[in-house]
């Protein structure tokens, strides 16, 4: 079944009344389906890794697992960024979605040997990574669908609807090991991978005007505000996909007797609810600015967190490590919806506002939004080997999190030296005018 659109103008209000946002709703939604799935798969192992009780692995093999998966997601988005261009966006996705099947599947087969080796654990949990590429390739492609103006609450809903499978596997795994054995970690989801994948083959579509060549969307890699951007979002996605496959674990290590499995899900779910909040209040505010306080309150969140796990109260853990989630949902809205403000603005600026230069500025940005993305989620894995570190060090995750603080008072810093010391936005495509 080919679905190819040749004629897409959502720019045109008469077009995108007519045509334009009946079929963009439509594959906004599909997409959020296959891309939950994907982060479901992503962050499987940060709760099979703490029932492999069977297994004599020390906390930091415990954290590599963990990590390894943010690593392999990461390497993956730039890739993956590219393929709606080149293959089409339903066509990729329906891909992507068919190869979250092999780690699932290999995850049920390993964990049913109790002789399985490490080695082949670290490779199963790293295969698991395909998961986090498809965020990338979701959100470039969803970029193309929707008007500059409409935009900032799309990419956020298909942000969100991803993040939020995170929150799933933490409060749907443990009841599904607890009921069926850990193998069904990896069988459960299965049956939901093949109904993402039929889903997306059927009601998506590929957008001709999307395609591009490699060399011309990479050219954004040369844009100083890319690898700006890049940084401070390694600050708010990093942490929170970091904080959030970490949390189980951690937990574990401090609190064993507590119960975090029944909460582990509120977190990441309380992050991904609130990232259109931190879009939102960039539309009204500014990103920069709005960036710039939320690394403050999350430099507070973390020292409270610090201070928390010297307690030996686990609730008042749990609470502080809620602000940490919350903060950096925010974050990751205000810092995502300034990306293709930013690029398309320059676009505008550059070639002026036909429609070749917004088609332009699309390429840029849907680009931009994979290597953002990538670098970003390397903060997940170094937040798992932060903690596996400190942990092989120290005995105790004190070191990671004044490492943690002291990363957010250079981003916070960042912030304001590139942006709100000289320029003071009140509409984040104003961005678009600083020296790139």
């Amino acid at each position: 079944m080919a679905r190819w659109i040749t004629e897409w103008h959502p720019d045109d209000p008469a077009f995108w009344e007519r045509t334009g946002r009946h079929v963009a709703r439509r594959n906004l939604v599909f997409s959020i389906v296959a891309e939950h799935l994907g982060f479901t798969v992503w962050t499987l192992w940060s709760v099979v890794a703490t029932r492999m009780g069977a297994y004599d692995f020390s906390t930091d093999q415990l954290f590599w697992l963990v990590a390894l998966p943010n690593l392999v997601g990461s390497a993956l988005r730039v890739p993956y960024t590219f393929g709606p261009g080149r293959f089409g966006g339903r066509d990729f996705t329906v891909a992507g979605a068919v190869l979250l099947l092999v780690p699932a599947v290999l995850l049920g087969v390993a964990v049913n040997d109790p002789g399985t080796p490490y080695w082949l654990f670290l490779v199963i949990a790293a295969l698991a990574g395909v998961g986090g590429g498809n965020f990338a390739s979701s959100m470039a492609n969803i970029t193309y669908f929707y008007p500059r103006g409409r935009q900032g609450l799309a990419l956020g809903l298909n942000a969100a609807g991803g993040n939020v499978g995170v929150s799933s596997v933490q409060l749907v795994v443990p009841l599904v090991i607890g009921s069926l054995g850990l193998a069904a970690a990896g069988w459960f989801w299965i049956p939901f991978i093949v109904v993402a994948a039929a889903c997306a083959w059927f009601f998506m579509d590929n957008l001709a005007g999307a395609r591009a060549e490699p060399r011309e969307q990479l050219a954004v890699a040369g844009r100083a505000q890319t690898w700006i951007m890049s940084f401070l979002y390694v600050g708010t996605f990093g942490s929170f996909i970091g904080y959030s496959t970490a949390f189980p674990l951690l937990s574990k290590s401090l609190f064993p007797d507590a119960p975090y499995a029944a909460v582990a899900f509120a977190g990441p779910l309380l992050g991904s609810l609130v990232r259109p909040v931190g879009g939102w209040l960039a539309d009204r505010l500014g990103g920069a600015p709005v960036t710039q306080w939320n690394f403050a309150a999350m430099g507070a969140g973390v020292l409270l967190v610090w201070l928390a796990s010297a307690s030996g109260g686990f609730w008042l853990f749990f609470l502080a490590f809620q602000l940490l989630f919350l903060t950096a949902g925010i974050g990751n809205g205000s810092t995502y919806r300034m990306i293709p403000a930013i690029f398309q603005a320059k676009a505008v600026a550059e070639r002026g506002t036909g429609e070749e230069a917004l088609l332009h500025g699309r390429r840029q940005a849907a680009a931009a939004i994979g290597i953002i993305s990538a670098v970003g989620a390397l903060g997940g894995f170094l937040v798992n080997r932060a903690f596996g570190m400190a942990y092989a060090a120290a005995g105790t995750p004190a070191p990671a999190f004044l490492a943690f603080a002291a990363f957010y008072a250079a981003c916070l810093a960042l912030t304001w030296w590139c942006y709100t010391r000289t320029v003071g936005v009140k509409v984040v495509a104003n961005l678009a005018h600083a020296q790139v």
